[in-house]
């Protein structure tokens, strides 16, 4: 999927393509670099994924403002590209190989019980996909119920044999 140099639907925006940039329409890369064209959703959670996370290529910052599809210009070549909560702690991870004049889609899909990022072609192409935080909320209130309720039951049969 490459963009011709003037996309049909969307008027050519005035000055040059900054790379690194999330622009919220399709640009056409400059000479030597690609396109990826990123789409983000908003996660089950009550404050948006895009609110709390930071997207990065190649450990740079790179702001989304919010959720929906967003072009990023890239230098070609291989790319670390991830979500990463607020503290920097990565919370989906992929590796795209950019080929100059294309566009690579990414989405990322924050859900109810893991993150994953998908290709163009709807195929899983996470290196790395952290639970959701609603998934880590209840397996700790497991733990946590087991603990409490497990304590009060031994200091129960502590105190009665006595």
């Amino acid at each position: 999927m490459s963009y011709p140099p003037h996309h049909p639907g969307y008027p050519q925006m005035p000055g040059a393509v900054s790379l690194l940039i999330a622009y919220p329409h399709p640009i056409a890369p400059p000479p030597g670099c690609a396109v990826l064209v990123v789409s983000v959703n908003r996660g089950p959670y009550l404050v948006p994924a895009t609110a709390a996370g930071r997207f990065k290529v190649d450990g740079r910052d790179v702001p989304i403002p919010g959720e929906g599809t967003w072009h990023v210009a890239v230098p070609a070549g291989q790319h670390d590209v991830r979500y990463t909560d607020f503290m920097g702690v990565p919370v989906i991870t992929t590796t795209v190989v950019a080929h100059p004049g294309a566009a690579h889609p990414l989405s990322f899909r924050f859900g109810g019980w893991r993150n994953r990022v998908h290709d163009g072609y709807g195929t899983d192409v996470t290196k790395f996909g952290m639970w959701s935080n609603y998934l880590i909320a209840l397996v700790a209130l497991v733990v946590f119920g087991v603990l409490c309720c497990g304590g009060f039951g031994v200091v129960g049969a502590l105190s009665g044999s006595f």
